[in-house]
């Protein structure tokens, strides 16, 4: 059975299987949610601060999920870093 998280652009095996310890499961369950948050959590499980760049994956996985648009994760990098 083909991974359903990883049909989202920018989403591959590891982040899917990160997203799946926060309790996603399909790709519905990410509309409307806080990329803030999904991070913070990530942080707290993990026991330590990940990378900026998981971030602005959720941000990107967010969006798609919420309104079908794809973009690169690295475009999100480039606003985080800009504010």
């Amino acid at each position: 059975m083909a991974d359903v998280l990883t049909t989202i652009p920018n989403v591959g095996p590891k982040v899917a299987a990160r997203l799946r310890r926060l309790g996603v499961e399909r790709v519905e369950d990410l509309r409307g949610a806080d990329p803030e948050e999904l991070f913070e959590r990530t942080c707290a499980m993990e026991g330590r601060q990940e990378d900026p760049c998981l971030l602005d994956t959720y941000h990107a996985a967010v969006d798609y999920a919420t309104t079908g648009e794809a973009r690169p994760w690295w475009e999100y990098s480039r606003e985080r870093l800009a504010r």
